[in-house]
C-alpha cells in the first residue's frame, strides 16, 4: 500500500440545451457551425441556412426556444459537441497534441509550416492559389483514406452564388466543389446525407470554427457522430459575410449581379471577376457592414485543430501556405510530396505570410470575451502574448481582417484555400 493520494474525479457533464442556449447562441458565440445539429439524438435541433441565419434553434415547443425536454431528462450531447461552450480549445488541444497551446504559439499548435502547390496543371488552374485541397482530397480518395468529403457546393449552374453544404465521392465531385466563396456553409450539415449513403470515412473541409467540432466530439464523448471524420482540413478566416452582400454592396453600388460573377477572392480588396472577362475590386472596408454575426467573437484564425490548415495568404499566389499540425496531417503531406502530386517548398520562403498570420491570428483571438457568463466556468481563452514587433510584412497583403487570402470562408472542398 502508499500513501499516494486517490486521482481527482471528472466532474459530471450536465450541461443541456439550455445552459447552450444562453451561454452560446445568444450570447453571440454561436458560429453557425452546426455541431449541436449534427449531434443531436433526438433530432430536435434545427438551422437556419440561409441569409441572416446560420443559426441552430430548438425544434420543440413543449418548453420554449430556450430549454430542451430530452435535456431535462440528462441529454447533454449538444453541448458536448459545441466548440465554443467553455473550455472548447483547451480540451481539444489535450485531445490532438496531449498539451494545451503557449501563449506565444498564437496560431496554435504545429509541427511545419510549408508552401505547397498541386502538381498537376489541371488541378492548380482549377483551384486559386496552389489547388493543395483538392489535390489532397483526390489522393485520400485514390489511397482509399476516405469514401468521400463533406464540401460545400454553388446551388444549380453557380449562377445564383448560394453555397449549400455536400458530398464529394469522385474526382468529378471533388473538383465541382472547388473554388473560394465568402459567405458561410457549414459543411458539417452534409454528415447526414453521407451517412445516409453509407459512407464511413471522411474528410471535413471546414473554417476553424467547423474544424474544431471533431476534436471537440471526440474528447468529450459527444456519441458516435464524429467517428466517421478521419481527416479534418481547416481554412484560415478570420470572418464570413451575410449572402445580402450580392445585392445589397455587389450590385447596388457595382452593379454586379450574381449571375455576372464567374469566380471570386481577396487579397487585401475583395476581387471579382465577371464572365464577361472583367475584373472588379470592392475594398474590404465596404464590406464590414456585411459581417456575419457568428464570426464577430471567433478567436481562431488559424483553424487551430485541423490535421492541416490552408490559406492563400503570402507574395506568392500560386502556392498555399499550409501548417501541419498532426502526425497523420504530416504522413499525408510526406506521402503526396514523394509520390509527386504537390510540390513543396520551405515556409521560410515567404517569412511575410508567417508573420501575417500570426498577426491576424493575435487580432481574432482578442475578439473572445474576457469574461465569460458561467459563473462557476468562465469563457476564457488564453490570453495573447504582450505585443512584440512584427517582421516585415512588406510583401504580405494586408486582407484588412477579411479571410486570408483564397482561404475561402465557405470551404469548398476541392481547391478552397488551394
Amino acid at each position: 500500500m502508499t500513501d499516494t493520494a486517490a486521482p481527482p474525479t471528472r466532474t459530471r457533464w450536465t450541461a443541456q440545451w439550455k445552459e447552450l442556449y444562453e451561454e452560446v447562441i445568444t450570447s453571440g458565440l454561436c458560429t453557425g457551425c452546426a455541431g449541436c445539429v449534427i449531434s443531436c439524438p433526438h433530432e430536435v435541433i434545427g438551422y437556419d441556412h440561409v441569409q441572416g441565419g446560420y443559426t441552430p434553434f430548438h425544434l420543440e415547443d413543449e418548453l420554449g426556444a430556450s430549454d430542451c425536454t430530452h435535456g431535462q431528462k440528462g441529454c447533454t450531447t449538444c453541448t458536448r459537441a459545441c466548440p465554443r461552450y467553455q473550455h472548447w480549445e483547451t480540451q481539444a488541444d489535450e485531445h490532438l497534441f496531449g498539451r494545451t497551446r503557449e501563449e506565444d504559439e498564437l496560431s496554435g499548435i504545429y509541427s511545419d509550416i510549408l508552401l505547397t502547390r498541386a502538381a498537376d496543371d489541371g488541378v492548380h488552374e482549377a483551384g486559386q492559389d496552389g489547388g493543395l485541397v483538392s489535390a489532397m482530397l483526390l489522393w485520400l480518395l485514390e489511397e482509399r483514406y476516405i469514401d468521400g468529403a463533406l464540401v460545400s457546393y454553388l446551388e444549380g449552374d453557380g449562377s445564383t452564388w448560394m453555397a449549400k453544404p455536400g458530398v464529394a465521392t469522385t474526382p468529378e465531385e471533388i473538383m465541382a466543389s472547388a473554388g473560394s466563396r465568402y459567405t458561410y456553409s457549414a459543411n458539417t450539415l452534409a454528415l447526414k446525407e453521407a451517412q445516409e449513403r453509407g459512407l464511413q470515412d471522411l474528410a471535413l473541409v471546414g473554417m476553424s470554427c467547423q474544424s474544431s467540432v471533431p476534436p471537440v466530439m471526440w474528447t468529450r464523448k459527444a456519441g458516435k457522430v464524429g467517428k466517421p471524420i478521419k481527416f479534418n482540413i481547416g481554412l484560415l478566416c478570420s470572418k464570413t459575410f451575410d449572402d445580402a452582400i450580392f445585392e445589397e454592396l455587389f450590385e447596388a453600388k457595382y452593379g454586379l449581379t450574381r449571375a455576372m460573377i464567374k469566380k471570386v477572392n481577396i487579397k487585401g480588396v475583395f476581387q471579382i471577376w465577371t464572365h464577361d472577362g472583367e475584373y472588379h475590386e470592392v475594398p474590404l472596408k465596404e464590406c464590414h457592414a456585411w459581417t456575419r454575426e457568428g464570426c464577430n467573437h471567433c478567436p481562431d484564425f488559424a483553424a487551430e485543430h485541423a490535421d492541416i490548415s490552408t490559406g492563400g495568404i503570402g507574395k506568392f499566389n500560386d502556392w498555399t501556405l499550409t501548417v501541419v499540425r498532426t502526425d497523420l496531417g504530416r504522413e499525408v503531406i510526406e506521402r503526396m510530396a514523394r509520390a509527386g502530386r504537390i510540390e513543396t517548398r520551405p515556409g521560410d520562403d515567404d517569412p511575410g505570410a508567417i508573420s501575417l498570420m500570426h498577426k491576424l491570428a493575435r487580432k481574432s483571438r482578442t475578439r473572445w470575451p474576457k469574461e465569460g457568463v458561467a459563473v462557476d466556468e468562465p469563457r476564457r481563452m488564453p490570453p495573447p502574448p504582450p505585443k512584440k514587433a512584427a517582421a516585415p510584412e512588406a510583401d504580405a497583403p494586408a486582407t484588412d481582417g477579411a479571410p486570408a487570402g483564397d482561404a475561402p470562408t465557405t470551404p469548398t472542398g476541392g481547391d478552397a484555400a488551394g
